[in-house]
């Protein structure tokens, strides 16, 4: 922890240098309630947000007070290539690897608390030459852990309520999540989300709702087997070594998400939200999650030995440039990554 008040150490990468990370990291910024709580030091290339600087302030009002670059702290640096705003190419893969490279490094060796990372393209890291499914997977490499998690947080701008919603699949195509789920995987992402809720969010003997993998959770093998097969057996076995936890499921995926969006939009009273939910796969969570929080919610990596997080929200090419992206999503992965490393460290 910094010896500033104890702030968290922060270290912001600027994502895809072509999209708009660097325009959501200037924006939040920009709000003292983002920077007050602790020590950012952004990680890109001065070139670029000076750029971005200029294009915000030709479409902003008044009301947005950026801070001077002169004032950030910002490790600049500099790879190969052209580019090109709005466009991911293989330059732009380069140098947001690059990025990631130096903060995951510097945070290993005990300068930074955190990080959060601004949106990649992972077409683009392809091309440059790096094959990663996404940030998440070459930050696990990178710390030397097999077990990590994507966990998606929101906070409810409508009642205050937080969602929580862990991926037990993540970036792998959709005909490959039934062989890729076992009992062991859904042990060990339980594991995971069972100590987060306890060590990052304060919840002990937490309500956790587990989907279905097929319509209906199977319909009794109608629709699939894999329920009956092993998923029903797993969860009674986790149920008989968990007795402190409500865990609740298998339950169909299309009506799982009813009770959260009641809870989030606060138009009909809801009885004992789950504290969070367990998705089988990466769409089946986070359809919904982005139906609810798309502009708020923040993708966490759990299990990692520092904190991370970043925008629930990809490149957005098509506004890269203009000056209008939205940065909420941004500023809540700065206030969250403080709040887990303020509990993490008992500040």
């Amino acid at each position: 922890m910094s010896n500033q008040n104890n702030r968290p150490r922060l270290v912001v990468t600027l994502g895809d240098p072509a999209g708009i990370g660097s325009e959501v990291i200037l924006k939040a910024l920009a709000d003292p309630e983002v920077t007050q709580n602790c020590h950012l030091v952004v990680v890109g290339n001065v070139t670029l947000l000076a750029k971005s600087y200029e294009n915000i302030s030709k479409n902003i009002d008044n009301s947005l007070n950026l801070v001077d670059l002169t004032d950030l702290s910002i490790v600049d640096i500099t790879t190969a290539g052209e580019i090109i705003t709005g466009v991911g190419n293989t330059a732009s893969g380069a140098a947001s690897f690059a990025y990631m490279e130096y903060a995951i490094s510097r945070t290993l060796a005990g300068e930074f608390d955190g990080i959060v990372t601004g949106p990649i393209t992972k077409s683009a890291w392809k091309s440059a030459g790096y094959n990663y499914p996404g940030q998440t997977e070459l930050l696990a490499e990178r710390a030397g852990i097999e077990r990590f998690g994507m966990l998606f947080v929101g906070c409810s701008p409508f009642t205050g309520w937080t969602l929580r919603a862990l991926l037990a699949t993540t970036h792998i195509p959709l005909c490959q999540v039934s062989a890729t789920l076992t009992p062991q995987l859904l042990t060990n992402k339980l594991d995971l989300l069972v100590e987060c809720l306890e060590n990052d969010f304060g919840i002990k003997n937490g309500r956790i709702a587990i989907a279905g993998l097929n319509p209906h959770s199977g319909e009794m093998g109608q629709l699939g087997t894999e329920e009956i097969d092993w998923l029903i057996p797993w969860l009674e076995s986790e149920r008989q070594k968990r007795p402190h936890l409500q865990l609740e499921g298998p339950i169909p995926p299309d009506t799982m998400w009813v009770k959260p969006g009641m809870a989030w939009y606060g138009n009909s009273p809801v009885k004992n939200p789950a504290d969070a939910y367990l998705a089988l796969y990466h769409d089946q969570g986070l359809i919904p999650v982005k139906l609810m929080a798309f502009d708020r919610a923040v993708n966490t990596t759990i299990g990692l030995p520092f904190v991370r997080t970043s925008p629930d929200h990809g490149t957005a090419f098509d506004i890269a440039g203009k000056g209008i992206a939205d940065a909420t999503s941004m500023k809540a992965a700065i206030q969250l990554a403080v709040e887990l490393v303020k509990r993490r460290y008992k500040v």
